[in-house]
């Protein structure tokens, strides 16, 4: 009880509830405008958390990240244009009710879906957290070393189809994090006698060019656009009542979006196609799957919106970021000396809970500020493309040069906002290079202060849990393999990209 007053007490601070209100409102924006995202918004504010405090910074992000699927299923339902890359499978049927006359029960249905989700997942969090948090103090070196490998392992393995671009680029972050002064002994890798190399590349700097400067340039090179909307009428309330209907779709879609949401590389799109397909087998009418089925819109939803809470699982109790959101949260944890893991719940919980009652609150804040101004967000989404590209890019500099007061980081940030340009044109996955650059430290350390009491290969498994992470890597590599082998005797050749 202590522990939670004291949580209700850093929140109920005047900065913290404002960053959480800004955060949540401005997620749900920025989700709704077709060509932004999450990624790109929490680049460019990341910055900007250094100079807060840790809890007032990551509650502003939190908000972002777990509203901005909320804002994005408003385009992907009334105008067929995903506001994020993940509500795609929202325009399955979210579109065809919407055509068909119903643009209100649509939105509804997946505002409801989406903060049912977001409620349990981070019950979830909650719950397996502190359990994880409980486990990991038996985590050693090695057994981090591990850890962090069977993430970069399905990072690279849940890119199908593009498993060999997403090597890759994964073995490129891995190699950015080597370049400056090594962290041991403090000599010089990679720099070739370039003093603006000594110090490194800075994750924050390739998170703005990967992300912001990459989809600013890709706003500006298109074709100017402006999507048309409509107006609605009447109240949004009724999707509430309408989900108990569909309430085992979207406890199944939830709990699949929690599932994947643990698991590193995974993410949204395999749990959304899992509750998709899960849905569409055990329903009652399959072949409106794809026409306007509600099922298929609250799976989608319930899914996808399940997946922030999830992520925050691994983050908090073993450090251990699983996707590129979570790993730039990481980094405000860092900048803080704010070290996740079982050590900040046994010496900062309230600190922990706080974080737990912010995601609450971020849905409850976005499903009302929803259900009151949808018609106003309708207008953002209209916003001229290439006027939302220079918006970008401007601010993504502007982000740059304020991190060390720097040209040098805008020139490399700008290097590699065309690097990620050319990677989305070839349809490249980016995230790999980010988290290849997390967890790619994590490894090189862990994996050096370990060698001391390593005599042999067998002894970095000579420990259970070191055991159970290689046998699942193994495992993982196994499966993939002859997953590979299968189709290619089915379909008589060797599938492309593998």
């Amino acid at each position: 009880m202590e522990t939670l007053s004291s949580a209700i007490v850093i929140l109920m601070r005047w900065e913290v509830l404002i960053a959480l209100l800004v955060g949540s409102i401005g997620g749900v924006i920025i989700g709704a405008v077709p060509g932004v995202g999450a990624a790109v918004a929490i680049a460019i504010l990341l910055p900007a958390t250094f100079a807060m405090e840790p809890i007032v910074g990551l509650t502003l992000l939190l908000g972002i990240y777990g509203s901005s699927m909320y804002g994005g299923a408003i385009p992907a339902i009334l105008i067929n244009t995903p506001g994020t890359a993940v509500n795609a499978l929202t325009t399955y049927d979210g579109h065809p009710i919407a055509r068909d006359g119903n643009p209100k029960r649509a939105l509804s249905l997946a505002y409801s879906a989406s903060f049912f989700s977001g409620i349990f997942s981070v019950l979830c969090l909650i719950l397996l957290a502190q359990v994880l948090a409980r486990v990991a103090p038996h985590f050693g070196s090695r057994e981090i070393f591990l850890a962090a490998l069977l993430g970069i392992v399905l990072v690279v393995l849940a890119h199908r189809g593009k498993v060999l671009a997403a090597g890759m680029m994964a073995c490129l972050g891995i190699f950015l994090n080597t370049v400056g002064l090594e962290p041991v002994k403090y000599t010089r890798r990679f720099t070739f006698d370039q003093t603006w190399l000594a110090s490194g590349i800075d994750l924050i700097v390739v998170v703005l060019g990967l992300f912001a400067l990459s989809q600013a340039f890709l706003l500006l090179v298109d074709k100017d656009g402006r999507p048309e909307s409509t107006r609605l009428e009447g109240g949004l309330f009724g999707g509430l009542k309408e989900l108990w209907i569909y309430r085992r779709v979207a406890t199944a879609g939830s709990s699949f979006g929690v599932l994947m949401g643990m698991i590193p590389g995974v993410g949204e799109f395999t749990s959304q196609f899992m509750s998709y397909s899960y849905a569409q087998k055990t329903s009652k009418t399959p072949e409106l799957f794809g026409k306007g089925s509600p099922e298929g819109l609250v799976a989608a939803e319930s899914a996808n919106n399940a997946v922030p809470g999830a992520a925050m699982i691994p983050l908090l109790a073993l450090g251990i970021p699983g996707e590129a959101l979570t790993a730039m949260m990481l980094s405000v944890f860092y900048v803080h000396s704010v070290i996740p893991g079982p050590q900040l719940f046994a010496d900062q919980m309230p600190f922990v809970v706080a974080l737990y009652i912010s995601l609450l609150l971020l849905n409850i804040f976005v499903l009302i500020f929803l259900v009151f101004s949808t018609n106003q967000i309708l207008r953002v989404i209209r916003i001229p493309t290439r006027f939302l590209g220079v918006t970008i890019l401007t601010l993504a500099f502007v982000g740059l040069y304020s991190l060390r007061n720097s040209m040098t980081d805008c020139i490399i940030g700008a290097t590699f906002g065309i690097l990620g340009l050319i990677l989305k044109r070839l349809e490249w996955p980016i995230v790999p290079i980010i988290l290849g650059m997390v967890l790619g430290g994590i490894m090189e350390v862990k994996l050096r202060s370990s060698m001391a009491r390593i005599k042999s290969p067998l002894d970095f498994v000579d420990r259970p849990i070191a055991a159970i992470i290689f046998a699942a890597i193994v495992l993982v590599i196994g499966l993939h393999i002859w997953t590979y082998f299968k189709k290619s005797d089915k379909d008589g050749k060797v599938p492309e990209g593998r």
